[in-house]
């Protein structure tokens, strides 16, 4: 279970990223967060994974208070929550295998523990045949999909995917909703923040619904209009 209670965010004196937010989302839910540029989708997001502070209000997730939480833990957290972004952050010179062994050496994974593991992650995302591959020769929805396979390095309880397909194609958008469909469907809870409503709209599953940094809907089932 994930916890908002009455979160705030203000990064200027006269301005609120996000205000008074209070949501909760049950453990295995999937959510589209949605809302037009600067609503505070990404805010929400960076604030679960402790990237940013609130100004105000709690964060708890599965009884754990992360809205104070010290700079020790920030990597015990981070093993819980996979985060994927819309510009793949891929490491160049390291091949499709290298890059999610790389997060798991981060971590402090055991070379063993790497060599049994990332395969069956490449296989989640149906990448086996693109291990030895390096970016440069992989395409939008390819790199995307290395992306989520470094997220899932460590089995994360929750996986964030901040605008996931922003820089895809329709065709490969779709192939990347049906993997985290695939990854919730396997218990992790997804919160995905996007704007793109024909994709909301396709899922059929709860909608939050962000304006101005406060949440003006909540529906399970929900639709969304651009």
């Amino acid at each position: 279970m994930i916890t908002f209670t009455k979160v705030s965010k203000s990064y200027t004196p006269n301005s609120a990223a996000l205000d008074d937010v209070t949501l909760n989302i049950p453990t295995g839910d999937f959510v589209s967060v949605v809302g037009q540029s600067g609503a505070g989708k990404s805010t929400l997001l960076k604030i679960l994974s402790a990237e940013e502070r609130p100004t105000a209000g709690n964060v708890v997730i599965d009884g754990w208070d992360i809205t104070r939480i010290k700079k020790w833990q920030v990597p015990h957290l981070r093993r819980q929550i996979g985060v994927v972004f819309q510009d793949f952050k891929l490491l160049p010179k390291r091949t499709v295998f290298e890059n999610v062994a790389f997060a798991m050496e981060v971590g402090g994974a055991i070379p063993k523990e790497i060599k049994n593991t990332v395969p069956h992650i490449l296989k989640l995302v149906n990448l086996v045949n693109k291990a030895d591959e390096y970016p440069t020769k992989l395409s939008g929805g390819e790199k995307q999909r290395v992306a989520i396979a470094r997220a899932l390095a460590y089995k994360p309880q929750i996986l964030l995917a901040d605008e996931p397909t922003g820089n895809l194609d329709a065709l490969h958008s779709w192939d990347i909703v049906q993997l985290l469909i695939k990854i919730n469907k396997l218990g992790t809870t997804v919160l995905l923040a996007t704007h793109n409503d024909d994709i909301v709209n396709a899922l059929k599953k709860r909608v939050v619904t962000l304006n101005g940094g406060k949440v003006v809907s909540d529906q399970q089932g929900g639709t969304y209009k651009l």
